[in-house]
């Protein structure tokens, strides 16, 4: 189990993550957040492009799970219904809960699994901790909220981090 918040790759958007490079990791299982991750949060149903690349992973045979801290039940219960994914609501992100009831709903294992996000200090943390690969997305629709933007300043030296190790092939 490791503390870092340290993202194993990072994306500007999910749609960079194909099949083809799941695939080459090993992947099996992407368990993903939902807001900011996926589509910013004021954001009621999926658009296409959400659709179309989730129909992608599945044709691909690379299960697809949201993990969300969300609050709003409804909201994620309408959202992945819509979609036609599981979901594990109120994961309780850094911790490890979340991911594990999903790879074990999968049946899947940690080795082959993913877990996508926005958020240094909840899902990477949370990844890490679970020992999964750690995908990072720049935030849908940016940094909003002045705390929003603190946030997103405070994660720029682990994001710079990873880049570099990216680089060099690590």
């Amino acid at each position: 189990m490791s503390l870092s918040l340290t993202p194993d790759r990072i994306f500007d958007r999910y749609t960079q993550i194909t099949p083809e490079y799941l695939k080459q990791q090993g992947i099996k299982l992407l368990l993903s957040d939902l807001d900011f991750t996926l589509a910013a949060k004021s954001t009621r149903r999926p658009d296409d492009e959400l659709r179309k690349w989730i129909a992608e992973l599945k044709e691909n045979d690379i299960q697809f799970m949201i993990v969300s801290n969300n609050r709003s039940g409804k909201r994620v219960t309408e959202f992945c219904a819509d979609l036609g994914v599981p979901y594990e609501g109120h994961a309780g992100k850094p911790s490890t809960r979340g991911l594990e009831n999903g790879m074990k709903r999968a049946n899947v294992t940690r080795d082959h699994t993913a877990m996508l996000g926005d958020k240094l200090l909840t899902d990477m943390l949370a990844a890490n901790r679970a020992g999964v690969l750690a995908l990072m997305v720049e935030p849908v629709g940016g940094a909003v909220t002045a705390w929003q933007k603190v946030l997103h300043a405070l994660q720029e030296p682990f994001k710079a981090l990873c880049r570099s190790r990216c680089r060099r092939g690590k």
